[in-house]
Parts: structure tokens; C-alpha cells; sequence
């Protein structure tokens, strides 16, 4: 038995660095790709070329002042979202747990509202505030949320938490809807754009914003993987294992809530990421988070890496948001994981 499960771990590590070494080659193709594409082309080589020093002004302009910066948001954010979503569905052990489907997008897009309302000076002033501002709606969202859920003797429902997170978050965007009435033109164009997904922090301030946070809650989460494992065996033989459940449940629940305040501050409501890639990676290593939260996080990034690219380019000289593109793919594959499940 034991040297059954040694050639599972053999088995699994393997498969994890094959899929990651594929994963590292197409990350390392759409980062010059993305550096490349725009209304303003910039060939593979004059990207080399700049990257080495070697570039015009112009192109360095082009490069390290307006798509380096986007190009790095756009990656942590795809990280942070996939991970999230991998805690979600982790702690519930329910395939559509996503920070959209629970209301943690909303309850972030409703307070950024309520802060832009306020504020008439521009949103770049306020770049290191506004992940706090989002993560206070986040919290209150996921507060909702978990009272809703939670009942005393069962404690959090799985099924509940979901059903509970799609009331909240069509409670909010109702809200938001009604709050966009007051917005002046400018502020009007910022939220629905916003809204819509669009990495809209491109400057390196926003990067400098995020990067703190992520700093601080992902050691505690790859720290406490082998606890998320756990929740895969069922509540009750984690209880017996000696874990307090409801516990773990609010320090995770409070470390997505921050993940999602962050990475939604600065690239605006983006979902189905957290809901798409922890399900694809688990497909090649199934529940060990040790592997699958690295992989959520890279795939999170590549997802939306491509959604932004292709949003360049599909409608020039405008831009789609990435956050739509991203829905494209991921509504039908909700749609087909509810027939599903």
C-alpha cells in the first residue's frame, strides 16, 4: 500500500512538471506577444532589442511606460483570481465556487462605485486606497454571504454558500445599476469599463500596489495547502482529524477576500477564471493544492494574458475588455458544469 502511494506521488510530481514546463513555454511566448501587439505594432526582434537596451526612445516609451506594466497586471491578476478560485472550490468542494458566483466581484465593484461617487479628483491619486476600498466591499459581500450560509449546527453549507453568493452579488449589481444613474459622463465611462473587465491599472503604480498584498497572504496559503487537501475527505472526517473546520473556513474565506479586493482594484470585475482553471488543473493533478495552486496561478495568468491580447486586436482601433472575453469562455462552461453536477 505504501509503495502504492509512493509511485502515485512519483506519478503526480512528474505529470506536475511536465504540465508546468508546457505551461512556462506558452507563458513565455504570450508575455513577448503581448509586449509585441497593439495599435502600435512592435516586432519580435525591436522587443529583444529593448528589452536588451538597445532600443529608441519611442520604443521604449511603448514598452516599459504602457505595456510592460499592463502586461504585469494583467499576469498577477490572472494568478491571484486562479488561486482564489482554487481556495473557493477547495474549502467548498464545489465545482462552480468562483469570486464572481459568491458575490465577491460585486461586493468590490459596489464599493469602488461608492468611492468613485465621492471622489472627483482623478482614481490614480487614490491607485494605493483603492484596493483597501475594494476590500472592504469584498469583506462585507463575503459577510453576507457567510450569514446567510451559515447555520448553527450544520455550519457552512457548500450548496448554500453558492446560492447565498448569487443573491448577493444580483443584490449588488442591482445596487450599482441604480448608483450609475448619479455619475457624471467621465466617472460613468470609468465604472463601465470597470465593470466589463478592462485591466484598466497600466502604469507601474498599480503594480507597486499589488504586489504587497500578494506578498503577504501567499505564504500563509501555500503554507496551509495540505489543510485545503483535508476538505476533500469531508467535513466530518476533517473534524476528526483534529482540524477546527469552521475556522480554517474564515481564514481562507478571509484570504480570498483580500485576493480578490487586490486583483479586482486594478483590472476591474473579471470572472470565471477562479472557476475555470482550478478545474482544468486538477484534471492532470488532481486535489494535492500543493501542485494545483501553482498551476491555477499559472493558467489564471496565460487566460488572461490571451483574453487581453485578443482584446487588442479583435476590434482595432478600439480594445475589448478581457473581462468579456474571458465570459465567452466561461458561461458555457458554467452552463455545462451546472447540467453537469
Amino acid at each position: 500500500c505504501c509503495k502504492m502511494k509512493s509511485k502515485e506521488k512519483i506519478q503526480i510530481r512528474q505529470t506536475f512538471l511536465r504540465v508546468l514546463s508546457i505551461l512556462i513555454v506558452l507563458f513565455v511566448g504570450l508575455f513577448f506577444l503581448s509586449l509585441s501587439t497593439g495599435l502600435l505594432s512592435l516586432p519580435f526582434k525591436e522587443v529583444v532589442k529593448t528589452l536588451s537596451g538597445n532600443g529608441s526612445p519611442r520604443q521604449e516609451l511603448l514598452l516599459y511606460d504602457f505595456r510592460f506594466p499592463r502586461l504585469l497586471v494583467a499576469i498577477l491578476t490572472g494568478a491571484t483570481l486562479g488561486i482564489a478560485g482554487c481556495i473557493l472550490q477547495g474549502i467548498t468542494q464545489n465545482p462552480l465556487a468562483d469570486t464572481g458566483m459568491i458575490g465577491l466581484n460585486a461586493g468590490a465593484g459596489m464599493s469602488v462605485m461608492v468611492f468613485v461617487s465621492f471622489f472627483s479628483t482623478t482614481f490614480e491619486q487614490h491607485v494605493f486606497l483603492l484596493p483597501i476600498v475594494a476590500m472592504v466591499g469584498t469583506f462585507l459581500s463575503a459577510l453576507f454571504v457567510f450569514l446567510i450560509a451559515y447555520k448553527k449546527r450544520e455550519g457552512l453549507g457548500t450548496n448554500r454558500l453558492i446560492l447565498s453568493g448569487v443573491a448577493v452579488s444580483a443584490g449588488m449589481t442591482a445596487c450599482m445599476i441604480l448608483l450609475t444613474i448619479k455619475l457624471s459622463p467621465s466617472k460613468y465611462e470609468f465604472m463601465s469599463s470597470w465593470l466589463a473587465g478592462s485591466i484598466w491599472g497600466s502604469n507601474w503604480t498599480f503594480v507597486y500596489s499589488f504586489v504587497p498584498w500578494l506578498l503577504l497572504t501567499l505564504p500563509i496559503i501555500f503554507f496551509k495547502a495540505k489543510i485545503l487537501d483535508l476538505f476533500s475527505l469531508g467535513e466530518e472526517a476533517v473534524k476528526g482529524l483534529g482540524v477546527n473546520v469552521q475556522k480554517e473556513q474564515v481564514i481562507f474565506l478571509l484570504l480570498t477576500v483580500c485576493l480578490t479586493g487586490v486583483a479586482v482594484s486594478v483590472s476591474g470585475s473579471i470572472s470565471f477564471i477562479g472557476l475555470l482553471v482550478p478545474r482544468l488543473a486538477g484534471q492532470f493533478v488532481g486535489k494535492r493544492h500543493r501542485y494545483l495552486l501553482p498551476l491555477s496561478a499559472m493558467m489564471g495568468s496565460i487566460l488572461l494574458m490571451a483574453a487581453d491580447i485578443l482584446g487588442r486586436v479583435i476590434i482595432l482601433p478600439a480594445e475589448m475588455p478581457a473581462g468579456i472575453l474571458v465570459s465567452v469562455i466561461g458561461a458555457p462552461y458554467f452552463v455545462y458544469l451546472l447540467l453537469k453536477k
